[in-house]
């Protein structure tokens, strides 16, 4: 593990090699495809199930801010390190004492895990790229590492079945905990010198002091609040709606066998984003209006098409949105000045789990009344709003250019 983020030669590239076996790590988790299994197997109603997922939700709401702000106050690194070792602890408790109370102490640490996690990282490696004057790398970077997380989604799924098979939950319980202890191991490697926007390194604030930065400057400063209202926005509806693929499979008449084919088509669509999300950095702001919107029709179209060939276009929505998210989380990291970039970072963080939840409800009342087909489509219209609003917003700057050319 180490001697591959030592074979980088140069800091940044050895920050880059860091980040990808961290995130490989981090989602090498086996029990992900067998948990809901183990929940039923230990004998969980549905609405018990349900209200675990509530907790897990809340539990990374209410510490995404604070987290932040203790990143910028002690350390990222830190943090990034503490954070599997949560996950790790829960995931022990899931399986050597399989109970409701069990599972969710362990959806608790799962949520601090993802808070903790959230801010922290994206702050280290834009200002330690800052650092070394490869900032602009940082799109690129963060779309090659969300695309390393999905292939190790698929890599555990593919393993969760050889590996249950001959332990049972114990086995994938066991090889989840060691991802986690090897991705905290990881953690350490990373390298952290604090900075400012500027590049020049500065003390750390206060924990009050650093929320407080935070906040002022994610609510006082227009660009940087857009910017948190994008990433909201591009990233939760997507994310969400993933989770419901499948559903949407077996409208289309799709036999359950051919259900882990769409999934797949769809994880090959968002990897492909995240890979263009480097070159994508470059488009102006109606060029990432137009990738919305045609994201949002072939959606929509995929969707409505009722046939099991509608998975393709909504793959490469996926993928659009995932670009359009990796670039909007750029430009938000290139709109933050002040010295509290994770609490800044957090609370787009904390903005994603609240559309996140919207988006859920909104699903389940949309698609009982409708079908899931015409719920993806009603889902599509924040995307052609926010479309218009950055195709607005550009052509109001083209107009205020040459009122001032």
């Amino acid at each position: 593990m180490f001697s591959l983020t030592r074979a980088f030669s140069a800091p940044a590239d050895r920050l880059v090699g860091t980040l990808y076996v961290y995130t490989f790590l981090d989602e090498f988790v086996l029990l992900y495809p067998v948990y809901a299994l183990l929940f039923t197997d230990t004998g969980l109603s549905v609405a018990e199930i349900t209200s675990l997922f509530v907790i897990w939700s809340v539990a990374g709401m209410v510490l995404e801010v604070p987290s932040g702000a203790w990143a910028d106050a002690v350390s990222r690194r830190l943090l990034l390190c503490l954070g599997p070792l949560l996950a790790a602890t829960g995931f022990a408790l899931w399986v050597i004492f399989p109970s409701y109370w069990a599972f969710a102490v362990g959806f608790v640490l799962w949520g601090a895990r993802d808070a903790l996690s959230s801010g922290a990282m994206e702050a280290l490696v834009y200002e330690e790229l800052q650092r070394h004057g490869q900032a602009g790398r940082y799109a690129q970077v963060m779309g090659r590492a969300s695309s390393v997380g999905l292939l190790a989604d698929a890599l555990a799924i593919a393993l969760a079945i050889p590996v249950f098979a001959a332990g049972g939950y114990l086995a994938v319980g066991a090889a989840s905990v060691l991802a986690c202890l090897l991705c905290s191991a990881t953690g350490l490697a990373f390298r952290e010198h604090r900075a400012t926007a500027s590049g020049k390194d500065e003390e750390d604030l206060g924990y009050w002091a650093s929320m407080k930065a935070g906040l002022a400057e994610a609510r006082g400063d227009r660009r940087v609040l857009r910017a948190v209202l994008l990433v909201a926005t591009v990233m939760a509806i997507w994310g969400a709606l993933e989770e419901y693929v499948p559903f949407l499979g077996t409208e289309a008449g799709v036999a359950a066998t051919g259900i882990p084919v769409l999934v797949l088509i769809v994880w090959i669509g968002a990897t492909g984003g995240g890979l263009l999300a480097g070159a994508a950095r470059r488009l102006s702001e109606r060029g990432l209006a137009v990738a919305l919107a045609v994201a949002a029709l072939a959606m929509a179209g995929g969707a409505l098409s009722g046939h099991p060939a509608g998975i393709v276009p909504i793959a490469v929505a996926f993928g659009l949105f995932q670009m359009s998210g990796v670039v909007a989380d750029a430009r938000l990291q290139d709109s933050i000045t002040g010295p509290s970039r994770a609490t800044v970072t957090s609370v787009a963080g904390l903005g994603t789990n609240v559309v996140t939840l919207l988006v859920f409800a909104g699903y389940g009342t949309v698609s009982s009344m409708t079908g899931h087909g015409v719920a993806f489509a009603v889902l599509a219209a924040p995307y052609v709003l926010v479309a218009l609003w950055l195709g607005l917003r550009q052509r109001d700057r083209d107009v205020s250019d040459t009122l001032h050319g």
